[in-house]
């Protein structure tokens, strides 16, 4: 790294860092109006500095900084493309909550290996970690692949292996992930998604079960209250 580059990443650092610190408690969207302002602050920077930042950031082990880190990388559009599996992995360190997963698989893991900046065999090895977030990331990595919000244009392939390859898992956090993974291919595949529950009905969680059938027969997650 060039040394006004380092410079400038550095102080860009100390000022989010100071800035996103004091927030706690504050709302989402005030955190995000900061992240925002960063955003705009290295759009022209090269997707390799914006990645370091972010991993700077997420190294501090702070929710809220691992939050924007994330945002930054995703709303900066070469950085994001630039993600492969060592990158990923790099960023992923650490996670130790449902909220910090489903940002990174949403807003990077699933995207990049959505595009083919990754390999499916990365993500498999994730649903096969002892490691239970990075189960759950697995899962919620399909969920980009099939949200047309997100860019999803479907991937029942995908998607079903990663379904399958954990459908016994009984952690809490997985068996949510899973019932999410298959909700949202629902919404495209509706017929796949009632093919796999029937296949593997003696398998899936009744959670699972409830869920997800719940989805297909009436289009939302769980009866109204």
């Amino acid at each position: 790294m060039k040394p006004e580059h380092k410079l400038e990443i550095d102080e860009l650092e100390t000022e989010i860092v100071g800035q996103i610190t004091s927030m706690v408690g504050q709302t989402t969207d005030k955190v995000r109006a900061v992240r925002r302002h960063y955003s705009n602050k290295i759009a022209r920077l090269p997707p390799e500095l914006v990645i370091n930042l972010a991993i700077r950031l997420v190294d501090s082990s702070d929710f809220l900084l691992r939050f924007v880190a994330y945002e930054l990388v995703h709303y900066h559009r070469p950085a994001l493309h630039s993600l492969n599996a060592t990158i990923l992995e790099r960023l992923g360190r650490r996670l130790d909550s449902w909220s910090a997963v489903d940002i990174f698989a949403s807003y990077l893991a699933g995207p990049a290996w959505r595009e083919g900046q990754v390999p499916d065999k990365l993500i498999h090895r994730w649903g096969r970690s002892a490691n239970r977030w990075l189960r759950r990331a697995a899962l919620v990595s399909t969920v980009p692949l099939n949200n047309k919000a997100r860019g999803g244009r479907g991937d029942v392939t995908r998607t079903l292996e990663i379904c399958a390859a954990l459908k016994n898992d009984r952690d809490d956090m997985v068996v949510k992930a899973l019932s999410w993974a298959l909700r949202e291919l629902a919404k495209r595949e509706p017929g796949s998604v009632r093919d796999f529950v029937k296949t593997h009905r003696q398998s899936l969680p009744a959670r699972v079960l409830r869920e997800v059938n719940h989805k297909l027969q009436t289009g939302r997650k769980s009866p109204s209250r």
